[in-house]
């Protein structure tokens, strides 16, 4: 059995013809966000993940195991709700209107995977009487699912671990003010 523990974010500074030759390793949401996890590679080999906690991994991302070999990370394609704003509508509407159902999945804290002309989400027959209620086509579909890291998600596209905006939102979550003692003194 083959042991990973690093993970290389879109294969990033490997060389194409590397990660092309790599075996793969076909994997569903469900499973990409643990740290965790035992797997089958594409020329049957097993493999055993052990990533630091709360390490995502994407589709395009590449693993390195301890035996010094690449396994190239595919995202599976799992059943998923595929959210598209009525053709019927005038453009600019089928922009707002998919806004709009992303405002109320975010509000609902649903992992969503944003598109230029569709979201996408784990299937959930609730959410989709929601949609449709809002006017927005909503199919069952089996695509790859690759959500947003969010906020405190980390991990998000584009973005290098601990990687940081340096703002704040302005807002409480509900956590009641504390203090931080670092133990030295502070003139306030």
């Amino acid at each position: 059995m083959l042991h990973a523990s690093r993970l290389i974010a879109q294969g990033q500074g490997l060389a194409p013809v590397l990660l092309k030759r790599a075996p793969t390793v076909e994997l569903d949401w469900d499973v990409r966000q643990k740290s965790r996890f035992d797997a089958v590679l594409s020329d049957g080999r097993a493999l055993a993940v052990f990533l630091p906690r709360g390490r995502v991994v994407r589709g395009g991302d590449a693993l390195l195991t301890a035996e010094g070999e690449l396994v190239r990370v595919i995202a599976a394609p799992q059943p998923v709700l595929r959210i598209t704003a009525c053709p019927a509508h005038p453009q600019a509407a089928q922009a707002f209107d998919l806004m709009r159902a992303a405002y109320h999945l975010g509000n609902r804290h649903v992992p969503i995977e944003l598109k230029p002309d569709h979201l996408k989400i784990e299937p959930d027959h609730v959410l989709a009487e929601l949609l449709r209620a809002l006017h927005l086509d909503v199919a069952e579909v089996s695509e790859a699912f690759e959500p947003e890291g969010g906020a405190y998600g980390g991990q998000g596209h584009g973005h290098s671990p601990g990687h940081s905006h340096g703002h704040s939102h302005g807002h409480s979550h509900g956590h009641a003010p504390h203090e931080h003692h670092h133990g030295h003194p502070h003139d306030h």
